[in-house]
């Protein structure tokens, strides 16, 4: 059996490259506290259909390069829309 994944694509810049964040919650083996845990994983995009914010499903499979592992199985959900940045306000304009 294939280990599957979920998480939130981070980077899309590469191509035929994603980086997918997963989120998981351990328990301390000593402590019994629960704490998150955030890892990143290289998986390969045949097509460049996944972007930034995308919620995707990846699957283990054969090494295809040095730090990818694994492959796109599905999108789950897609960003809703993406976040900007202001502009540094310059010295001519006022804010309300």
């Amino acid at each position: 059996m294939a280990k599957t994944l979920t998480g939130i694509v981070t980077s899309a810049k590469r191509d035929r490259t994603i980086t997918v964040t997963v989120t998981s919650r351990e328990t301390h083996p000593i402590y019994g506290k629960q704490y998150t845990v955030n890892r990143k994983y290289q998986a390969h995009d045949a097509s460049n259909e996944a972007g930034e914010g995308d919620k995707v499903v990846i699957t283990e499979t054969r090494p295809i390069s040095k730090t990818k592992s694994f492959t796109l199985s599905s999108i789950v959900e897609k960003a809703r829309g993406s976040v900007e940045l202001k502009e540094e306000v310059t010295e001519g304009e006022v804010e309300a």
